[in-house]
């Protein structure tokens, strides 16, 4: 095995593929990443949840596959000079060379490499890179950490003729995106649940770019193909929430606000709120106006925020952090508040246009004291 590659491009490589790698695992082979020279150069990180194999230009003179340590073949790229890197194999004796600087590593054999599941092409669909990392970012941070209901702890991903809407919910909050698609392919409508740690690895493979990226849904696995990137993760089995039995539509106080405005007037109030010192947010919706107040153990806080709309006054108490979550996630100027008691969830929905996203938060029981 022997190949040249621009540094740059090689250390991008493993970046990619090193986010698949099990830190610490009882099978040694998947510490590893395993490369693969053949009509080009294949990188492959694999933890037996989430696997990514990503292509590099390389000038590749004999084929071959091995495994390699994924911290100590990282850590020497990235540390070696700004030049072409020149890598042979003989054995298992792997010789990297780059500019004045050369190791000699010993890597081991790709067959202890599990192989990555292949994904049957049943269900799929194409979508600019830019907007399913989007869709992704704005609905990750409601996927639920409890390990008590597993299906929640990735998103749905649903896809029909519209387009393709992404949910997240916790049991406190629920994040929704919508995007329409470039083209489709199998059941008019089908959806899937993906971990929630695999989408994160999806966003960041993402570029801000129209790209076309492809989602394809397997019988028991889900495809990711983005750019020379694929990435393949277990489908989470499961009843996912019947969100649309949840959201409450029909809410008798709408008003609107600047989302930036309303977040700051938040993050203001929230200065005196901190793990040890909890509080919820006692908001008052009046005319034209949010008041926002807190009171912990150190003192008080009060903010008030121009809203368009008549709150008729209602009080409604809310975690701080699940409201302005949803606030940052908003990808929108104006937002409207939909509420309709102090003990219904609040619905966020874009103030004008299509409702591409909608985020619910439910409220938190105040103390008359506060």
């Amino acid at each position: 095995m022997k190949f040249s590659c621009e540094k740059a491009l090689l250390q991008s490589a493993i970046g990619t593929a090193a986010r698949a790698v099990s830190p610490k695992s009882s099978i040694p082979a998947l510490e590893g990443i395993l490369l693969e020279a053949g009509n080009d150069l294949r990188l492959t990180g694999y933890n037996l949840e989430t696997g990514i194999r990503t292509t590099v230009p390389a000038q590749i003179e004999q084929g071959g596959s091995l495994v390699l340590s994924a911290r100590l073949f990282g850590e020497i790229i990235r540390k070696l000079p700004d030049d072409v890197v020149v890598f042979s194999a003989d054995g298992y004796m792997v010789h990297i060379s780059c500019g004045m600087s050369h190791f000699n590593i010993l890597a081991t054999d790709p067959e202890d490499f599990p192989e990555l599941p292949s994904v049957e092409d049943k269900n799929g669909f194409t979508i600019k890179q830019s907007a399913l990392g989007s869709m992704i970012r704005q609905t990750l941070f409601a996927v639920s950490d409890n390990e008590s209901r597993p299906i929640h702890t990735g998103s749905l991903f649903e896809v029909d003729s519209t387009g393709v809407t992404v949910v997240s919910v916790d049991g406190y909050r629920l994040a929704l995106r919508h995007e329409s698609i470039e083209e489709s392919g199998g059941l008019p409508s089908y959806s899937f649940v993906v971990p929630g740690a695999a989408l994160n690895e999806v966003e960041k493979i993402c570029s801000d770019v129209d790209d076309p990226a492809t989602v394809t849904q397997g019988e028991r696995h889900v495809l990711f193909r983005i750019g020379d990137t694929m990435l393949v993760s277990r489908r989470l089995e499961g009843e996912f929430l019947a969100y649309r039995n949840a959201i409450p539509r029909n809410n008798t106080i709408q008003v609107v606000g600047e989302t930036r405005k309303l977040l700051a007037s938040i993050d203001r109030v929230s200065l005196i709120i901190s793990d040890k010192l909890k509080s919820p947010l006692r908001c008052i919706f009046g005319d034209n106006v949010l008041s926002i107040t807190t009171k912990t153990g150190i003192g008080d806080a009060a903010d008030q925020c121009p809203i368009e709309g008549d709150g008729g006054g209602l009080e409604i108490g809310f975690n701080n952090r699940y409201l302005m979550d949803a606030l940052k996630a908003a990808p929108a100027e104006k937002v409207r508040l939909e509420l309709i008691s102090g003990v219904a969830p609040c619905v966020i929905l874009p103030a004008e246009g299509e409702e591409n996203f909608l985020y619910m938060v439910l409220p938190v029981r105040l103390k008359a004291s506060e």
